[in-house]
Parts: structure tokens; sequence; C-alpha cells
């Protein structure tokens, strides 16, 4: 058996492992959010979203640290977008109704919000440069990262702070966890513990083997981190929200797209840390500034989904997902040319 085969299956295996924990993983928020009171959509932005972004600090590190920063960089850019990718691929399973139309909280949009002016900051700090602050951090990581800590902090009061509604929120049906309500503080934390392992590990391998494959396969070290390698760290994302989904937790599947986002570019620091060199931001050109817009053009998209709420599908998903699904086949072109 020839090498590459042989990374393609440590790369499937790896990805069973991430699937399997990934969508056991909502089970157990859900119980964290009920016995602590956190919102749904909070707890998928700062316990799913925290959890499932471990692949991308570690890959991003270790890529960091032996001497490869950019590809660190763009594969945060990368995940960035593929991520409100898959939103519309959780559109497509729920079907019946775009799944902006049942997200009924607007703390879930103030989420969205927060991760666009977070892109926004990325993006103009490659326009405009980075600058040394201490040691190898740069300035523009610096204020990203202080930036992603008070989204969280917004994010938070918006979840407990009274604001409008929706009048008539849409029925989301039984949870289809009715096991749920028999899980025992202890069960949970260890199960939280374990399930989070099996993503680190896992999605840590998977990281690497996609890294190899790519490697080996040719394509130019920007489009890796765009493409095949964002994609292999976003399977943790992907198996998460399709657990949510299936307990028809919408809020809590949104809200981990999100709250994975926000983590993620707050990884950007990390970057600086461990990277030797001048700041990350200041290698970063067009095909990074392309990659930030392709992510906040998206976000943007079911932003404004979530504050339409249209009740109407096409190719069992919504406009707003048919429309980010455009957009991210647009902008891959582009990013494949701006790489030959």
């Amino acid at each position: 058996m020839s090498a590459l085969w042989q990374l393609v299956l440590i790369f499937l295996a790896a990805a069973g492992a991430v699937w399997w924990a990934g969508t056991r993983l909502p089970r157990y928020v859900i119980a964290l959010s009920e016995r602590t009171g956190l919102g749904q959509g909070f707890a998928g932005m700062l316990v799913l979203g925290g959890i499932t972004s471990l692949p991308e600090l570690g890959t991003a590190t270790s890529a960091a640290a032996l001497g490869a920063p950019l590809l660190a960089f763009n594969n945060i850019l990368g995940s960035a977008s593929f991520n409100i990718l898959l939103l519309a691929v959780a559109d497509m399973v729920l079907g019946a109704r775009p799944l902006t139309s049942v997200v009924a909280k607007p703390a879930t949009l103030i989420q969205g919000v927060l991760g666009m002016m977070l892109l926004a900051l990325v993006i103009a700090a490659i326009l405009f440069g980075d600058r040394l602050l201490a040691g190898a951090v740069g300035i523009g990581s610096t204020v990203i990262f202080l930036s992603g800590l008070l989204a969280i902090r917004v994010a938070d009061r918006s979840e407990r702070r009274p604001m409008w509604m929706v009048v008539n929120p849409p029925d989301q049906g039984d949870s289809g966890d009715t096991k749920r309500q028999e899980i025992s503080g202890r069960t949970m934390t260890i199960m939280l513990v374990m399930l989070s392992a099996v993503i680190l590990s896992a999605g840590a391998v998977l990281a690497m083997t996609a890294d190899d494959i790519a490697a080996r396969t040719g394509m130019g070290k920007g489009l890796v981190g765009v493409l095949f390698v964002a994609a292999a760290t976003s399977l943790p994302e992907l198996s998460a929200i399709t657990g949510a989904m299936r307990r028809h937790r919408y809020e809590l599947a949104v809200g981990e797209i999100f709250g994975s986002n926000l983590f993620n570019l707050a990884i950007i620091f990390a970057i600086d840390l461990f990277a030797p060199g001048p700041p990350v931001i200041e290698l970063a050109g067009t095909f990074e500034a392309l990659a930030g817009i392709l992510a906040l053009a998206m976000t943007g998209v079911f932003v404004i989904g979530l504050i339409e709420r249209r009740d109407r599908t096409v190719l069992r998903m919504g406009q707003d997902s048919l429309v980010a699904v455009t957009l991210y086949l647009v902008g891959l072109v582009a990013l494949i040319n701006l790489d030959v």
C-alpha cells in the first residue's frame, strides 16, 4: 500500500472518530445549558463552538511553530467561510423550512453580527498591515483577540437580557432526546471531557493527514489552507450541528457555527505567539483579504436571513442558504485563480 493511501485510511479513521464524538456532544451541551441556565444559543457559541474549535487551535499552533504561520492563518480564514457553508448543509437537513425561519432568538442574530465585526477587523488589519506590540505578537492580532473576548461578553449579556421577541415562534417539535433529564452532573462532566478529548486528538490527526495528503497531491499552500485543511478541521462543526439539528435545537446549531468562528479568529493571536518572525497578519496579502471578505459576506447573508425569516425553500434550503452556497463557489474560483 502506498504512503498516500495509508494517509487516506488514517484520515478516514480520524474523521469517523470526530463524527462519532461530534454527533453526541450536543446532548451533553443541552444538559449543561439546562443545569446552568445558559441559553442554548450562547451554550452553542461558548461550549460547543469552543470545543469544536480545538482542532483549529492545535493545527494553527503546530503549523506556526514549524515555521508556516501563513498556512495556519489561511486555515483560520478558510474555516470561517466553510463553517458558514455548513449552515446551508444543515438547512438541507431541515428541508421543510429554512433554518433561519425557525431560529427565533435575537441573541443568535447578535452573535452573527459580532462575527461580522471581528472579520471586518481582520480584513482591516490585513489591508493596513500589522506591527509588533511585544515579542512576536502583533498589534492587530492582540486587538482581534481582545475584541473576541469582548464579543463573548456581549453575546452573554444579550442572551440573559430581555429584548424583542418573535410573535408566534415556530413549533420546533420534540427534541428527539427523551433521556436528557436522566443525565447526572457527573456523567455530563465525564462525557463532555471525553468527547472533547476525542475531538481534539482525532481532529489534530485529521488536520495533519489532510495537510500531508494535500502536499503530496501538489496543491498550493494558500489553497491548502483555505480548502482542504480548512474543510478537514471543520468536520467537528459539521458533526456537532448535525447532532443539534437531529434534536431540533436550531439555536444551538447556529450558535455553534457563529461561536466557532469567533474562537477561530481569536486563534490568530496564538499563531503570533508560536511563530517566529514578524506578525502573521503582516505576511498576509490579497489572497487572505479575499478569503476574509468571503467569510464576511457569507455571514452577512445568514444575518439578513435571520432578520427577514422568509419561509420559502429552494432545493430543500432557504434562499439565504442558496445565496451563501453560490457566494462560496464564486469565492472559491476567485481564490483558486489567485493561488495559481
